[in-house]
């Protein structure tokens, strides 16, 4: 089975090369052309034209197309919001209709910012979305993109995603611990704190399981699904038991002391949502998965760290 992965380079997207390896031929591409390390790879660049897009589509063939490719500049998004369209959702129903036209399956990746953050349960798939900015407007819009293209699909919701490589909240909080005696860290917004190593191997069970010989079944449950680490927590709370267990595990000399602030205290340019919770029941029991508690997830992507499993 060929696999086609956009956003190779990205954080979910170079966890997906490695746990997608064993289920096909992955062929990776990324907006510059290029892999971490320089590495030659094809490109797709959502920003160029559908023409583009279609052209390598039509070259490589691929029997699955996973999308990791994303605008994800939540607050420049407010001031770019014409690209953020185009990347997040333009492209994405581009990516549907060759699909469908060819019943090739599409696994999108979106995220809690398609909602409002407004609820005190847990997000489930068929809840009223309402996003608070650009961002999630965009996210929203590719979502229903790919719904309309009529191709087999799954949308995997997931929020809060951090790794041990690349640009996130654990790698901005370790960096700033080695500067700082005191971080303020926002308590009033809540998540459920999600590596991206979880998103990609939940992916390749999921591919497993519904294409167990090679080939996509006709009885697949396509849809919509919530993917997030069990539990939830405040970045408060993700900060406190970041830096306690990079401690603990060496990678910082001391833990500085986390102050709790409001979200009125640390304003941003976009409108984040305060409750973040995603109900991840359906994708566990449509596909036989089960999701790690958010704390015992973070154990896992510090002992990488501290096992020098980490790249900028």
């Amino acid at each position: 089975m060929r696999i086609l992965l956009l956003g190779a380079a990205g954080q979910v997207g170079f966890e997906l090369m490695r746990a997608l390896g064993p289920l096909g031929e992955v062929v990776p591409a990324t907006r510059a052309g290029l892999l971490p390390g320089q590495v030659p790879c094809r490109k797709a660049d959502l920003t160029d034209t559908d023409a583009a897009l279609i052209a390598l589509l039509d070259a490589l063939a691929p029997a699955l197309v996973v999308n990791a490719a994303a605008y994800t500049a939540v607050d420049r998004a407010e001031d770019e919001p014409a690209l953020a369209r185009r990347i997040n959702g333009d492209a994405v129903g581009t990516l549907g209709r060759w699909a469908a036209s060819r019943d090739v399956p599409v696994i999108h990746y979106s995220t809690d910012y398609v909602f409002d953050g407004a609820g005190r349960r847990p997000w489930r798939e068929d809840d009223a979305t309402a996003p608070l900015g650009v961002y999630g407007a965009s996210k929203l819009a590719g979502e229903q993109a790919l719904r309309a293209s009529g191709a087999p699909h799954l949308i995997l919701r997931t929020a809060w995603v951090y790794a041990a490589r690349g640009h996130n909240f654990l790698r901005t909080m370790l960096r700033l611990a080695a500067e700082r005696d005191t971080l303020r860290v926002v308590s009033d917004q809540f998540g459920a704190p999600t590596p991206a190593r979880l998103i990609a191997n939940a992916t390749a069970a999921i591919v497993a399981r519904s294409a167990p010989r090679g080939a996509f079944g006709r009885d697949v449950p396509w849809g919509t699904y919530h993917l997030t680490a069990a539990g939830h927590t405040s970045w408060h709370g993700f900060a406190t038991a970041l830096l306690t267990s990079a401690q603990r595990a060496g990678l910082i000399a001391k833990s500085p002391r986390v102050e709790a602030i409001a979200s009125a205290d640390y304003p941003t340019r976009a409108r984040r949502p305060a409750w973040s919770v995603l109900d991840c029941a359906r994708v566990q029991q449509t596909f036989a998965l089960r999701l790690p508690e958010w704390d015992v997830a973070l154990n896992a992507v510090i002992g990488e760290l501290a096992g020098g499993g980490a790249q900028k």
